[in-house]
């Protein structure tokens, strides 16, 4: 199984946006320059998630994005729900069609890891990881090479 780029794009994106969340709206500008990801592809996860609610934009001046809960009630499988990934090891997607249209012998094996990874995402919330002393010091240095501001916790 593989989390596509789509998952794993939207969850360095929102962890970006948790980890300077304090400092005001982020602009996908910046998330784009310091997490090397497409602009035009962030416009598009965020306008999934927006659409989930986790995520608000804030027009004028000083304008981006902000988190639309606190980053204690959202999930990294949240975040991936949200982007249209599915947390899936099946051949089938689920269809219980991967042997010849039927179930195959492992069927319930890969649904079962699948739900094993779904609920370790669902378990780990964007301040719990954020909150991680690597995670900070490397947001640190990208903002620091990337010229942004530095949120409270980071500063010291």
């Amino acid at each position: 199984m593989r989390l596509s780029t789509r998952g794993r794009y939207a969850v360095t994106a929102m962890m970006d946006l948790a980890l300077h969340n304090q400092v005001g709206p982020v602009t996908l500008a910046d998330i784009s320059t310091c997490q090397d990801i497409s602009l035009s592809y962030l416009e598009q996860l965020f306008a999934k998630l927006r659409q989930a609610n986790l995520v608000k934009g804030v027009r004028g001046p000083g304008g981006g994005y902000r988190l639309a809960r606190p980053a204690t009630e959202i999930t990294v499988a949240d975040i991936i729900t949200a982007v249209d990934e599915q947390v899936d090891a099946t051949r089938c997607q689920g269809k219980e069609n991967c042997h010849g249209g039927k179930r195959c012998l492992t069927h319930e094996l890969w649904t079962d890891l699948s739900d094993q990874i779904f609920q370790f995402l669902d378990n780990i919330t964007l301040d719990r990881f954020t909150a991680r002393p690597d995670i900070q010091e490397l947001a640190k240095r990208q903002d620091i090479l990337h010229h942004r501001p530095l949120p409270k916790s980071s500063a010291a």
